[in-house]
């Protein structure tokens, strides 16, 4: 069976530029559920529009894979899921250790799009003694002590952890030095890693701040337009008017200049 250990993705050796491979993803759900929907062909705008980017940012990236579809037809579907599949290593078993099985851990562990996308969950790992043996959908999970085994044995080049924050760089080093070239890290802190290990962070507490900015920032913008939205008091218009008045006639009513003047 091949494993992570002796297959590499393509796409730096192809050229696709980094901001390509980070949206082939998208595309391949957007995809992915057209096929489920049995869907056979699907046009540049419609994909774009599914995967959340414009259409000529799509060609263009379709276009590093070789794929450019069928004037007046578009992009063949089940080829075009192929095709991405292969690209982003898909069509190969990706074995995988989860490093961490508090409630992040196990809910990873729970995940069912992992087999469905080429990845398979080959071992459970944590340092505490109390978690050892015990099944977390399906897995034993086995202790720490023996990661480095557990990643030799199966030819593990993609780990993930999510632990806590202080444990994470030396999980991560002993990762590393097993062998692990492809970090997914869920652990609230940055890694260092040498050249040659690839490091995705996913940080849920960053996220939902940059969410909180946004929410506070429609809210302003609903409060500015109920503002904007509210009448002007009677008085107030009253006020208004004879400021406009007596700015467009520098004299009384009556035509007779003000009694007090500014020198």
């Amino acid at each position: 069976m091949a494993t992570g250990r002796t297959h590499r993705p393509a796409t730096r050796s192809r050229g696709i530029p980094e901001a390509t491979v980070a949206r082939l993803p998208l595309y391949l759900r957007a995809l992915t559920a057209l096929s489920e929907r049995s869907v056979p062909t699907v046009s540049s705008e419609e994909l774009a529009a599914a995967a959340g980017v414009n259409s000529a940012k799509l060609r263009k990236d379709f276009s590093y894979l070789g794929s450019y579809g069928t004037r007046g037809v578009g992009y063949d579907v089940e080829y075009l899921v192929y095709q991405i599949s292969r690209e982003l290593g898909l069509t190969q078993d990706w074995p995988v250790v989860i490093v961490g099985i508090g409630n992040l851990g196990a809910a990873l562990a729970n995940y069912g799009g992992f087999a469905s996308r080429g990845f398979r969950v080959a071992a459970l790992i944590d340092a505490d003694p109390a978690m050892t043996g015990r099944p977390v959908a399906g897995i034993p999970v086995q202790h720490a002590d023996a990661l480095e085994d557990i990643v030799r044995d199966n030819g593990v080049s993609i780990g993930v952890i999510a632990t806590p924050a202080g444990a994470a760089q030396q999980v991560c080093d002993r990762l590393v030095g097993a062998g692990v070239t492809s970090i997914l890290n869920f652990a609230p802190t940055m890694l260092t890693v040498p050249d040659g290990v690839d490091v995705r962070k996913v940080d849920l507490s960053i996220e939902l701040q940059i969410l909180a900015f946004h929410e506070q920032r429609k809210a302003g913008e609903d409060a500015a337009a109920d503002d904007d939205a509210m009448p002007v008091p009677t008085a107030a218009k009253g006020a208004a008017a004879a400021a406009a008045m007596d700015a467009a006639d520098p004299k009384g009513t009556d035509g007779e200049a003000p009694a007090v003047m500014p020198a």
